[in-house]
């Protein structure tokens, strides 16, 4: 394949402004250019996307596949927005950012557990009422020993099992290999889902979204769970019922929740989730991370040399 010239598309710019990323792969071979519409121009400062041979974008865009690039590479790691038949249909190769989020959300995923679990979420809204209020004797306790579910063990979920496991919880997990994984005392199948988040005080999301995982988390899953657990969706929002998590939450079927993923992104004003004390809402950001451009650059660099070496990219979704 011949790589002449990279268009990245304005969307990325909720991972990194185009400067950094651009000096990130500064010599990478290809030049690389800002784009945005259809036509790009003088105007807008973006350049014609027809001129570029390869894209870089965030969503997908229609305008950039209709240009009929040989390559596009989207900075997230899911691609349930991605048209996959279309790709494939004009002969596009697409790649994906998965295996660059693992400490970023890793990391984030035991922020949150470490809130619900020592209240911090209530003194953080306290602070803004000026109120010095202790919590309940039997509200706050501590992470060791208790016991995790992560589902999904991909990178994402690997680095939040490694990360409780460290810290001394009981860990368990949820995927279709068998293999172990570190940090994990033992792995379920899916089928066998509603038996590992059964005893469970934390469960973790940390799954695709596809057929197969789209509202597995709803009415029946969330009664199996301990009247005391606590959800965590670092994943995709459609993983869990909503509705369902709402009515469990009322009802106290589950303690609380830490959500960074929603049904519709950015969770509408009047949702119900807004305003429950028990859950904490973070605006899809697990993944936030300001050295993610050179992640993403040299994860680009790589494939630009793999393809045009004629050799398989890595990260291929099509």
């Amino acid at each position: 394949m011949s790589i002449d010239r990279i268009g990245v598309h304005d969307s990325t710019g909720i991972d990194f402004p185009f400067e950094a990323f651009a000096g990130e792969l500064a010599g990478v071979g290809p030049e690389v250019v800002p784009v945005d519409g259809v036509e790009g121009g003088e105007d807008s400062g973006a350049a014609d996307p027809a001129t570029c041979d390869a894209f870089v974008t965030f969503t997908h865009q229609p305008h950039l596949l209709e240009t009929d690039p040989g390559w596009i590479h989207t900075t997230q790691a899911g691609v349930d927005g991605f048209p996959l038949d279309a790709y494939e249909s004009r002969g596009t190769i697409l790649t994906n950012s998965t295996g660059l989020h693992g400490d970023s959300v890793g990391d984030t995923t035991i922020g949150l557990m470490l809130m619900l679990a020592r209240r911090l979420h209530e003194f953080a809204a306290n602070q803004h009422e000026r109120e010095w209020q202790f919590p309940e004797w039997d509200a706050a306790f501590t992470l060791p020993g208790e016991r995790v579910c992560v589902a999904g063990l991909g990178t994402v979920g690997s680095a939040v099992a490694k990360r409780c496991a460290a810290l001394g919880m009981e860990v368990v997990g949820v995927r279709r290999s068998p293999e172990p994984v570190e940090g994990v005392e033992r792995v379920y199948h899916p089928d066998e889902f509603e038996a590992a988040i059964e005893g469970s005080r934390f469960v973790v999301l940390c799954v695709p979204l596809t057929d197969e995982t789209r509202g597995m988390v709803g009415e029946r899953e969330l009664e199996r769970m301990r009247d005391d657990a606590l959800l965590v969706n670092v994943a995709r929002g459609a993983v869990v019922d909503e509705d369902a998590l709402v009515a469990a939450l009322r009802e106290g079927t589950v303690a609380g929740a830490a959500l960074d993923v929603f049904e519709t992104e950015p969770l509408p004003a009047d949702h119900p989730l807004w305003g429950m004390d028990e859950v904490i809402v973070t605006p899809h950001a697990a993944v936030a991370n300001w050295g993610f451009y050179r992640d993403v650059a040299a994860l680009v660099r790589g494939n630009v040399e793999r393809l045009v070496a004629g050799e398989e990219p890595r990260n291929r979704v099509v």
